[in-house]
């Protein structure tokens, strides 16, 4: 059923939910480490346990709204002495039954980062009951809180300015506030009424104007629009279309699964969104593609961008892929379905007999860049494999400083690069490896503290240029005195070295100074 908050009592609610401190860090004190960690697997025990002796408005809100809980009336009425509970059911959240209080959603702080420290904050993300509160599946239209997934994408969104920002699938809403901190104005759209609500909910909640919610299927709400940015979440899990010999068919949840068959929701994405960028525009979502067994994945989706309206700039990174039966554990306990189960049995064997029928390999997963060009930027086309742990916040921040380093040492040749001058970031390190009681290393490598965390080995030139750009000299003239250090050739060290020194710099270990 839709939801239709009522700006005045969510006002009030947020009200409430301030005075009784109902904030990420009070909660996890309320139910300590071990409660916390639970709850982050669907586990709700120990929370419970450590919340039993308390009656406060804090415990009785973590219960009720933070843990899905049923409490009495005259508990939840203290609680919240402006809303009620008249309140809370007019808004959705609750229902009635004599005197006890039962949630009908969930309402959880979510802290987050911005661009820098003074950016960082907290949210109240509103969406349906966990599988912890439901004691069972999820129903089929069930509007998904703060996963791993989201955090991945919000901490990916680049903190640049923007007029308007399209939140493609919205669900409960946190892409769209993460974008309105530098977006004017942010249009959120999803198939699911739903999940609309929930949007709206959550932007009432914390205050946030600027957020318009529509309805419909991916590009058809915004036909005719443009936007800066777009980003999204899409519902891009592989679903398999047919029956289990029971008749019984995979369940369709509107989160998760686009209605397409394989990775083809995804594979419209790419190819749409030129359509509603602006020039210069930028679309990030999170996606799966199909290994086949004729057909690397990367590959397959470098055709979908060479499919677009426009030629696209690209950046694809994927960080992992799955074996066809570990995707289907994945999403098949997912939904709620308990392994050693006969459902959970048949479901798995309805995915594998979909991937071999289709040829399907593995399935990758990974982060998608894309970029309709402007005049005056240098076209861009990498298509890699990450497999490095990154941190979850700032990285966004990595992504749009190297954006720019692409497009500002793409205008230089190599006698401008020759002329730039850098300095290397003070989170790069170096580690050289030494065989016992050699002279010389037998491998150096540059790591990295930011970003996507990367480690790189490099030779002695390349390692030595590094250790030397401290924003004093052009990167040529470095390059001619450790030519003449290591006894080389200058000409031929500058051919090596250039190419390496604009990767280097697109990667986060160098910065452009002049």
């Amino acid at each position: 059923m839709p939801l239709h908050p009522d700006p005045a009592i969510c006002a009030s609610l947020a009200s409430d939910l301030t005075a009784a401190g109902f904030t990420a860090p009070a909660l996890r004190s309320a139910w300590g480490p071990v409660g916390d960690a639970a709850i982050g697997r669907g586990l709700r025990g120990p929370a419970v346990r450590a919340l039993s002796h308390r009656d406060d408005a804090l415990a009785t809100l973590a219960r009720l709204l933070g843990l899905g809980m049923p409490q009495a009336v005259a508990a939840v009425e203290a609680a919240l002495p402006r809303t009620g509970v008249a309140g809370l059911v007019s808004l959705g959240l609750a229902t009635m039954e004599g005197d006890t209080v039962v949630p009908a959603a969930l309402v959880r702080p979510q802290e987050w980062g911005g661009a820098s420290d003074a950016d960082d904050g907290e949210w109240w993300i509103a969406s349906d009951l966990d599988e912890a509160a439901l004691e069972g599946a999820l129903p089929t239209d069930h509007v998904l809180g703060v996963g791993g997934a989201s955090l991945t994408l919000a901490s990916l969104q680049l903190p640049t300015p923007a007029r308007r920002v399209l939140d493609l699938g919205t669900g409960c809403g946190i892409q769209a506030l993460r974008a309105r901190l530098y977006a004017d104005e942010v249009v959120a759209t999803d198939i699911s009424l739903r999940a609309l609500g929930f949007a709206r909910l959550t932007a009432l909640l914390n205050g946030v104007e600027g957020v318009e919610v529509r309805s419909g299927s991916l590009f058809d709400p915004v036909a005719g629009e443009r936007f800066d940015r777009v980003v999204s979440n899409p519902p891009f899990v592989i679903t398999p279309r047919g029956t289990t010999a029971e008749g019984a068919a995979a369940p369709a949840y509107e989160y998760r699964d686009g209605g397409a068959v394989g990775d083809d929701l995804v594979r419209q994405v790419v190819t749409g969104v030129a359509d509603v960028l602006t020039d210069g525009g930028v679309a990030q979502f999170l996606g799966n593609w199909e290994y086949r067994e004729d057909r690397d994945g990367l590959e397959r989706v470098r055709e979908w961008v060479a499919a677009a309206s426009v030629s696209m700039d690209a950046w694809i990174i994927e960080r992992e892929v799955l074996s066809p039966l570990e995707y289907a554990q994945l999403w098949v306990r997912d939904g709620g379905t308990q392994p050693g189960s006969p459902e959970y049995a048949a479901l798995i064997d309805l995915w594998l007999q979909d991937f071999e029928e289709r040829g399907v390999t593995g399935i990758g997963f990974g982060y998608v860049l894309l970029r309709r060009p402007a005049p005056g930027t240098t076209a861009l086309s990498r298509y890699e494999r990450v497999t490095s742990s990154a941190p979850q916040e700032g990285l966004g921040a990595d992504l749009a400083r190297a954006l720019a380093v692409h497009d500002v040492l793409g205008a230089r040749d190599d006698a401008g690069l020759a002329a730039s001058v850098l300095t290397t970031p003070s989170d790069v390190t170096e580690a050289r490896h030494f065989v016992p009681g050699a002279e010389d290393p037998t491998v150096i490598e540059l790591r990295q503290g930011r970003g996507f965390g990367r480690t790189l080995t490099v030779d002695p030139g390349l390692a030595a240029l590094v250790g030397a750009c401290d924003g004093d000299l052009p990167v040529g003239v470095l390059i001619d005195a450790i030519a003449q250090l290591l006894e080389v050739d200058a000409a031929a060290l500058r051919a090596d070295l250039l190419p390496r020194v604009r990767e280097l710099a697109f990667l986060g270990f160098l910065d452009p100074v002049a």
